[in-house]
């Protein structure tokens, strides 16, 4: 990556987690419900059968409410662990995010190997949400710097052009910025909640 790409990148992602920290915890409660509803209004999530999710951290998006929605809505549920030989994002099935997490890699819950059995064809996953720091309306979307949800969704199968799952976005709406700077290994969702609107990302 290039310097400046890389600089440009760390600045907005600094800045946007500084405004997220921001939020009183009572107007986060509020995002968060929000958001969770309109999640869970999505055509694409309702006609679903396998959805993969995330465990959130700090002041992120509490995809935690969403994923435990998503098991009661009877879909079955995959969650990503890091694998640390080939540092990648193992998915595995979940049932139970009481007894079949822990926290791993920076205190995130990732489901507990011994108590999970690992999703073998990732195709199976119809509806992803992803984890992210800031999105712009055109769907480009900048993580945290880790690239793993960049090499996870690299080993889907294109149909048509078009990625499949359909990739999804949780955000607190001070989160979609004007631009980011886009690298080729950078995948965009097609899809960006927030507590004001859903945004159906340009192509």
């Amino acid at each position: 990556m290039p310097g400046s790409l890389k600089t440009t990148k760390s600045e907005i992602r600094k800045s946007i987690i500084t405004q997220r920290e921001k939020i009183s915890s009572g107007a986060r409660d509020k995002h968060n419900f929000a958001i969770t509803e309109r999640l869970l209004e999505l055509p694409a999530y309702r006609q679903s059968a396998v959805v993969l999710g995330y465990m959130n951290i700090g002041a992120e998006f509490a995809s935690e409410m969403w994923v435990a929605r998503a098991l009661a809505d009877g879909k079955r549920l995959v969650l990503p662990r890091v694998n640390h030989h080939t540092n990648l994002l193992d998915l595995y099935w979940v049932e139970d995010v009481e007894d079949q997490l822990a926290a791993g890699l920076w205190g995130i819950r990732e489901p507990i190997v011994e108590s999970c059995k690992r999703l073998d064809n990732l195709n199976e996953v119809e509806f992803a949400l992803l984890p992210g720091v800031a999105f712009t309306r055109g769907g480009a979307r900048l993580g945290y710097g880790g690239g793993f949800y960049d090499k996870l969704l690299a080993r889907l199968d294109y149909l048509d052009g078009m990625p499949r799952p359909v990739l999804a976005s949780a955000a607190f709406a001070l989160q979609v910025v004007e631009h980011i700077p886009q690298e080729e290994t950078d995948i965009k969702v097609g899809w960006i909640i927030t507590e004001l609107e859903s945004i159906a990302c340009s192509k």
